[in-house]
């Protein structure tokens, strides 16, 4: 049998099986796409930039809305494979662009002291390629050498570094992101108008001895004006900054003066580009907290020197910045301070709220903040004057509210035993200020007060309510107390209403009543000396002669205050052996004394030249006499006693006025206990000789409405 026939199909030689077609396509086309990039790389690389300049310069300047050129030359190279890349990313070629002489101006219609924004001697920029197809231009870094920046701020708030980026309806336009930044050998400025600062500085990169381990990159310094004092200092920072990573801690380190204030800081500032946060060990020296309000907008009292060391925290959102200043220590003066304190910006006006403590207090610390003692070393002092006449700088208090709680543990004063301890809470608010309570922990009793002061009106309005609560006055004096002996126990009142700026106008203008009563104590000329008490010292001795003690059953000052003149309304002394009464007044506008000094004794003397006594003169150095009358009177009734019947001194004694009988202490101390009442007291007149000053003198009418004395704002106590 012959074979079968086989099938064998009929196959065209010219068809080709369809996987090699599709291969050979996408060969060809990305053979294509290389030769195309190859010669659009050819031609990025060959070709003349320079003649592209200028529409460069102008397509920047639209983009930018201010003037921009490129003076110098413009190149383009190209980095393959990427040494900053590891991914595939590395495989793609990455342009770098070169400029020179590169002029950023300031906006149209900025007139400012320099002629242009910026100018940068040679700019290299590193451009991602694939964004491109996206019409967005990734810098992913950008070197800047010798950049020379000029900052500006006008007096009407306007500055020339804002860019104002001209909005487009096209949604096709071209978007910008940058990456990092590297600067060296920069110069920069800073001058702002409405804070009267003006600034120069230089930058440049640290040799690696100076990095810190590579912490830092770039050291600065700078020096300038702030108003009339002289800025300086100099610093680190991060070699590169991120405008991209928000989570960048870009590490910054800072030595800065201006005037009497320095300050050094060493942190991190997180997300530079938003400036989202700061977090800082910061150090603060100064001749006094005042100083600080031109720096940072914070209204602080007049004071001492000061020290402190703590930790800054801020949340720097607009118009709402957190400041936080951390578990500070420190000192003002010889006083130490420590606590922490919160800053924040708000509108209308900034809040400082927060708690200070101290454990020593000395008393000529607190001098400049309750204006009894004047932090300018170049003020001369008031000659024949005792009553301080700086005045409070009330200009500031309605830039900033407040809300402070301070706790002293113990006050000292020079040459004395520690006053106990003081508090207060501090409130401003709209220019207003309460202290409220101020209360002072005082030889073994309390000062419990309530003060206001309001600027607002002028001259300013001040009101003071207090209490005394069983000071014992021997605990003042040291050397009094050692010896075991009591000058007596304090209670009473005070409330006063007054104008003016200083502690001299206030006490001058000053309207309301004092009540002082004291319980048991002793007197002599050796313990008043002892406690520095030279008035009371000397009339004790006249009143019952040197070095005898004389035993304090109880006294009591009542004395209106009207006009700034203080009446002696009633003020006695009630010993064992007399009852002195004192009478007159004390002039605080002219701070003089003209006082009667009337003992009465209450059993009938032999023979006694006992008289009345008159204190006259200035606060500063009053005199004390005997009044000549009563005295030539008594002594001319012994000359003739003697003269006519010497025996007869036996029966009949010569002797000062007795005592009335009910002239104890029990009304004393009744009408002492009395609470005092503010305002222009109408149980006494003014003299002529002491009218009233021509800014006049505070109104029940007009005066703060404060609380009664004793009782807090809250209610009574």
């Amino acid at each position: 049998m012959s074979p079968e026939p086989v099938y064998r199909p009929n196959v065209s030689p010219t068809e080709a099986p369809p996987r090699t077609s599709i291969l050979r396509w996408v060969l060809t086309l990305v053979l294509a796409l290389a030769v195309v990039a190859v010669m659009g790389i050819t031609w990025l690389t060959w070709n003349d930039w320079n003649r592209s300049r200028a529409w460069v310069s102008a397509q920047v300047s639209e983009a930018l809305g201010r003037p921009f050129a490129i003076r110098g030359p413009l190149d383009l190279e190209w980095e393959w494979p990427q040494q900053r890349e590891t991914t595939w990313r590395r495989w793609v070629p990455g342009p770098t662009v070169h400029a020179q002489d590169v002029l950023i101006g300031n906006p149209t219609g900025y007139e400012g002291r320099a002629p242009h924004l910026a100018h940068i001697g040679q700019v290299s920029a590193d451009l991602a390629l694939l964004p491109l197809l996206g019409r967005t231009i990734d810098i992913r870094r950008v070197a800047l050498a010798e950049p020379d920046v000029r900052l500006e701020r006008q007096k009407d708030g306007r500055d020339n570094w804002t860019l104002a980026f001209p909005k487009s309806s096209d949604r096709s336009s071209w978007s910008v992101s940058i990456g990092r930044v590297v600067l060296s050998d920069g110069r920069l400025a800073y001058d702002d108008a409405p804070r009267d600062l003006s600034l120069a500085g230089t930058l440049d990169t640290l040799a690696p001895e100076a990095t810190d381990g590579g912490r830092y990159g770039v050291g600065f310094e700078f020096s300038g004006w702030h108003a009339k004092a002289q800025v300086r200092g100099s610093g680190k920072a991060g070699e590169l900054l991120s405008l991209k990573d928000e989570r960048l801690d870009f590490p910054l380190q800072l030595q800065a003066r201006a005037g009497r204030v320095s300050a050094t800081a060493e942190g991190v500032i997180a997300n530079p580009r938003q400036l989202s946060g700061v977090d800082f060990k910061v150090a603060l020296r100064g001749g006094s907290l005042a100083d600080l309000y031109p720096l940072t907008g914070i209204v602080l009292p007049d004071t001492p020197a000061f020290a402190t060391d703590g930790h800054l925290v801020g949340q720097l959102k607009a118009k709402q910045a957190v400041w936080d200043y951390k578990d500070f220590t420190g000192t003002i003066g010889q006083s130490d301070i420590a606590g922490e304190v919160t800053y924040t910006s708000a509108e209308a006006r900034p809040r400082l709220s927060g708690t200070l403590r101290s454990k020593l207090v000395r008393l000529a610390d607190l001098g400049p903040i309750v204006g009894a003692k004047s932090n300018n070393p170049d003020k001369a002092p008031r000659t024949g004057k005792v009553l301080p006449d700086d005045p409070f700088d009330t200009a500031r208090w309605d830039k900033m509210d407040l809300d402070l709680r301070y706790t002293g543990q113990r006050i000292e004063r020079p040459q004395a035993v520690p006053i106990n301890s003081i508090s207060t809470h501090a409130v401003l608010e709209n220019g207003l200020l309460k202290l409220v309570p101020l209360d002072f922990g005082v030889a073994g009793g309390h000062f419990k007060t309530q003060v206001q002061m309001d600027p607002r009106k002028q001259p300013m309005a001040v009101s003071v309510r207090g209490d005394v609560q069983g000071l014992k006055l021997s605990s003042l004096f040291p050397k009094v107390e050692l010896m075991k002996k009591s000058l007596g126990d304090v209670d009473g009142g005070i409330a006063v209403d007054a104008r003016g700026a200083s502690v001299a106008q206030m006490a001058a203008t000053a309207n309301g009543e004092l009540r002082l009563y004291v319980r048991d104590g002793v007197m002599s000329q050796q313990l008043l000396d002892l406690a520095g008490l030279n008035l009371g010292s000397v009339v004790v001795s006249k009143l019952f002669g040197q070095d005898k003690e004389v035993r304090l059953r109880c006294a009591l000052a009542d004395i209106p205050v009207r006009d700034g003149v203080a009446h002696l309304r009633d003020v006695k002394i009630n010993t064992d052996d007399a009852l002195v009464d004192i009478t007159g007044t004390a002039n605080l506008r002219t701070e003089q004394l003209d006082m009667d000094v009337n003992p009465k004794a209450y059993e009938l003397k032999l023979f006694s030249l006992r008289t009345p006594l008159e204190v006259k003169g200035p606060f500063a150095a009053p005199k004390v006499g005997v009044k000549p009358g009563p005295l030539v009177v008594r002594a001319a009734a012994a000359v003739a006693a003697l003269a006519v019947a010497p025996g007869a001194l036996v029966l009949a004694p010569i002797t000062v006025p007795g005592a009335s009988d009910n002239a104890s202490c029990a009304p004393l101390l009744k009408q002492g206990s009395k609470a005092p009442k503010a305002g222009r007291p109408r149980s006494v007149d003014s003299p002529a000789s002491a009218a009233p000053a021509k800014q006049g003198a505070a109104r029940a009418s007009n005066a703060p409405v404060m609380p009664a004395a004793g009782e807090s704002s809250a209610g009574s106590r």
